[in-house]
């Protein structure tokens, strides 16, 4: 475009001097000056208000490019409006909205099916395969009536290890699906996990409670459960912590969660795919419109907040 309007600006002049009859002369000289100032100062006016009117389109260009798409990020402009660049702008905002309330649709149904099949898992542990190791558990009671002194230390064996099995096994059906989350509701359900804690580790766990969770609907409460969950796994398994302080803050709708331990600590960068479950919980958390916030030093404990608008 630049070079166009010097083109035409210099084929105008050269054909007003052709006109205009410039001759070889000391005037005529300083009147070919003049023309070229005038070409000299045509180009850099139009380089000044191009460089003024495509300015927002590079920064509007440069922003799009900054956008991380797996997070969910506001899309504002700053700077002079330009109404052509503001059209693109609304358009790549309503675009943005768009793709972000198709992906919180999308992750709702996917953590109901989630939640869905984990519930018939569990069911068919506890109904299916549950009874199937009772029934092994009576026949060896029955069994032991009748075998020699000499085998009966066996069967007794037999029997401690199908008892254990249902335990492990009850115990993963609820790890699954707690029946608490659905029958009573998120409060029950996080006090278990913090007894469970205490019982299995030893860690003095304290669970403070402002407001009422029933107001959460099933897929924000589900999100706050299984965070909680795989935070307390973890400071049982990994941490080493003596403590550990869990907070939940509900307003209507919005919850926060803070969970704090005195453990070890670690470097959340490098710990990233080391079996701590952080992904899964970014993941979560972005399924409900929420963030999650996590800080941890080596020697410094481990602090997570969970917020859920």
């Amino acid at each position: 475009m630049v070079a166009a309007n010097v083109v035409l600006v210099t084929l105008t002049l050269v054909a007003a001097g052709l006109v205009g009859g410039l001759e070889n002369s000391s005037d005529d000289r300083w009147q070919l000056l003049i023309l070229v100032l005038v070409i000299l100062l045509t180009f850099c006016v139009n380089v000044w208000m191009l460089q003024r009117r495509f300015a927002p389109l590079e920064h509007l260009i440069d922003r799009i490019e900054r956008i991380d798409p797996s997070e969910r990020s506001t899309f504002e402009l700053a700077g002079d409006p330009v109404a052509e660049i503001d059209r693109l702008a609304q358009s790549f905002r309503r675009l943005l909205q768009g793709v972000d309330d198709e992906r919180r649709r999308s992750g709702k149904l996917v953590l109901r099916a989630q939640e869905e099949e984990r519930r018939r898992v569990a069911r068919d542990l506890h109904d299916e395969v549950n009874q199937s190791l009772t029934a092994i558990l009576l026949r060896l009671e029955a069994l032991a009536q009748d075998t020699p002194a000499e085998r009966l230390e066996e069967v007794v064996e037999l029997k401690r290890l199908a008892t254990q099995a249902m335990d492990e096994l009850l115990n993963l059906a609820r790890q699954l699906r707690p029946t608490a989350l659905d029958d009573h509701g998120l409060l029950p359900a996080i006090e278990a996990q913090v007894r469970g804690l205490e019982e299995r580790s030893g860690i003095q766990a304290r669970l403070e409670i402002s407001g009422d969770p029933a107001f959460l609907d099933e897929e924000k409460q589900t999100v706050i459960y299984r965070v909680a969950q795989e935070a307390l796994a973890n400071a049982g398994r990994h941490a080493h912590a003596r403590t550990v302080a869990l907070a939940l803050e509900v307003s209507g709708e919005a919850a926060e969660l803070r969970i704090r331990d005195d453990g070890v600590g670690f470097d959340p960068v490098v710990s990233r795919g080391d079996g701590l479950g952080l992904d899964g919980m970014v993941e979560r958390a972005r399924l409900v419109g929420g963030e999650l916030d996590l800080r941890s030093s080596p020697g410094a404990g481990t602090e997570l907040t969970l917020r859920v608008p």
